[in-house]
């Protein structure tokens, strides 16, 4: 169903129905009939993406007609949420939604790679930073392990999603912190994504991205974390002085991109 294109349009003119007509009638029947209902604003909160949202945008994604996958954000950014709130509660989870599509063999990794491009999209769409090609030269990764793993199982499949998307990936695996250090600061990269097998290397993590920051000729490189203990406790990847984590590889390909088009604003400004 996924690749009928007039399945896309259609998802998208039904959501610009219920944006444009029946939920301003609901506001306006919550404010006028019951005064006494609940603030406004907890109704809006209600609205935030639901998981018929998310699997409905992964669904779009996966047909070919971008422009319909960004009317579909669109009008739940109109709802009056906020492109943070979208990327935490709609885009992150619809590529994660992918995942777990291709894990259950609902799709194939050519399909699952090109909806997380078209997300990767949508999200560079909103931050605005599409609107500037020269940027493309500069979306560089260096993908490593934390010193001292030995599976490299996991950062391979988020260095196959993120050349999906068009990234310029360098792999540095099996290397040493100092290593790791001296290749960002040889080479402009934009992110550096790191993966961890177990808590026992968060110390080798912490000092590896240390030297990271210390070493690299771009000094505004952003870090990216990834594996299972941060997938128990995200919270963990400030602590060890990352910029964010990302649950799969698909949603590292919208992580790499959230932090790039942050970078790219602060640059900017």
């Amino acid at each position: 169903m996924y690749r009928r294109d007039d399945v896309a349009v259609r998802q998208a003119r039904l959501a610009e129905v219920v944006a444009d007509r029946i939920i301003p009638q609901l506001l306006r029947l919550h404010t006028e009939v019951l005064p006494d209902a609940p603030p406004v604003e907890l109704v809006v909160e209600a609205l935030a993406p639901s998981s018929s949202d998310i699997s409905g945008l992964a669904h779009v994604v996966l047909g070919s007609d971008l422009e319909a996958a960004a009317r579909y954000v669109l009008v739940l950014r109109d709802r009056g949420l906020s492109m943070e709130t979208l990327f935490v509660e709609l885009l992150e989870p619809a590529a994660r939604y992918l995942g777990q599509l291709w894990d259950q063999d609902e799709c194939d990794f050519i399909d699952v790679t090109l909806g997380v491009a078209r997300l990767q999209k949508l999200l560079a769409m909103f931050n605005g930073s599409h609107l500037l090609p020269e940027l493309d030269t500069r979306r560089t990764v260096l993908m490593a392990m934390t010193p001292g793993d030995q599976h490299s199982f996991g950062a391979n499949m988020v260095l196959r999603f993120l050349e999906g998307a068009g990234w310029d990936v360098a792999p540095a695996f099996d290397r040493t912190a100092a290593e790791i250090a001296r290749a960002v600061g040889a080479r402009w990269y934009a992110v550096a994504g790191l993966t961890v097998g177990s808590e026992r290397s968060l110390p080798a993590l912490e000092e590896t991205i240390r030297l990271i920051r210390r070493e690299s000729r771009n000094q505004m490189i952003a870090v990216m974390v990834g594996g299972p203990v941060f997938a128990a406790n995200p919270a963990l990847a400030l602590e060890v002085g990352a910029d964010g984590t990302a649950m799969n590889a698909p949603t590292a390909v919208l992580m790499a991109q959230k932090l790039f088009d942050e970078m790219v604003l602060k640059t900017a400004n």
